[in-house]
């Protein structure tokens, strides 16, 4: 029996010193500090590039009209399909024509008056308040026939194509537009700029659209807005391209990119090997050395040459020329490691 209490008492001082041991390891573990990341560095220097700016849009219609009476009522009549082409002018609707035709015999009625009770003011018959009680009355009916009117009998205000069409003949109209009237022999497009530019561009600055539909060919635009605001959530700012489209080959709807020329600036251009991208997300940072430290720049791209891009913060000065640029080693930073800046 004591043989046996013996080596039980041994296999138990065995684990305890496994335990202990094992506790002071995880300790060490966690207080071991992680060692400064070895990486070279390259001196960022502004640099002079002639400079273009590729950006994406959607093409619109220059002009797109809802054609959407205010007055409700049964359609008497539709005059276009999707995909009619219709003249400024050109009729497209004739609403029921109860109200317009109860308003002409009231017009009417009243006009009549007005000529007998004008006839009596001027022989001194009936007081100047009647006249112009009269008259007031006459004015509103003339007003209220005009408006009935145009929203009765609904005519092109441009030149352009139907759309859309969302009734027919005898349906109730109430709400939903009845069709949709685009212009598309001229169209625009909305490019969001970068706020580092906004200087540089000007109403009036021409623009090169593309579309993959047609390789190797642009089309010529104008900017004719840009828009005075900046957004402060992605740091970029609009314009406005006017684009003639009198062969019709670019439509609504399609994707193009605008190429606008602005002239030779200063801006830092660095080894597009620097650059690194968030996974999950097209954004685009990269890491300069604050002092021993590594500090992360978000940041979007510009211009590329060769093997080398442009790029710009997306803070504004987050970074500039003299800071230095983590060329080798940044993949396996992140935001405040400990920096060993090797030749």
């Amino acid at each position: 029996m004591n043989k046996y209490f013996r080596i039980a008492a041994i296999a138990l001082a065995v684990v305890s010193m496994t335990a202990c041991g094992g506790k002071g390891g995880d300790k060490a573990a966690t207080t071991t500090k992680k060692e400064a990341e070895k990486v070279k560095v390259q001196v960022l220097e502004s640099e002079r590039i002639a400079k273009s700016l590729e950006l994406s849009s959607t093409l619109e219609g220059y002009e797109t009209m809802n054609i959407a009476p205010s007055v409700t009522g049964h359609i008497e009549h539709i005059y276009v399909e999707v995909g009619s082409r219709v003249q400024k002018g050109s009729m497209l609707v004739r609403m029921d024509q109860t109200q317009l035709n109860t308003t002409r015999i009231n017009l009417a009625s009243t006009k009549t008056e007005l000529d007998r009770v004008t006839a009596l003011k001027t022989s001194g018959s009936v007081s100047q308040q009647v006249y112009d009680q009269t008259k007031a009355g006459y004015d509103q009916l003339v007003e209220n026939e005009r408006f009935l009117n145009e929203n009765t009998f609904v005519k092109a205000q441009f030149a352009g194509v139907i759309s859309a069409k969302n009734y027919e003949d005898g349906e109730m109209y109430a709400g939903q537009p009845i069709l949709t009237l685009t212009q598309i022999s001229r169209l625009k497009a909305i490019i969001n700029i970068p706020e580092t530019y906004f200087p540089l561009v000007k109403t009036g600055m021409k623009v090169d659209i593309a579309s993959d539909i047609y390789p190797g060919k642009t089309f010529p635009a104008t900017i004719e807005i840009v828009y005075p605001t900046v957004d402060p959530a992605s740091h970029t700012f609009q314009a406005k391209l006017n684009i003639p489209n009198s062969g019709e080959k670019i439509r609504p709807g399609m994707y193009v990119r605008a190429t606008l020329a602005i002239g030779e600036i200063d801006a830092i251009v660095v080894p597009y090997q620097s650059v690194l991208k968030l996974t999950g997300s097209n954004d685009r940072y990269v890491f300069v050395a604050d002092g021993d430290q590594a500090r992360r720049v978000a940041v979007t791209l510009g211009q590329r040459f060769d093997d080398r891009i442009e790029v710009i913060p997306v803070e504004a000065g987050a970074i500039k020329a003299g800071d230095r640029l983590v060329v080798t080693g940044q993949a396996r930073l992140v935001d405040g490691d400990k920096l060993e800046i090797v030749e």
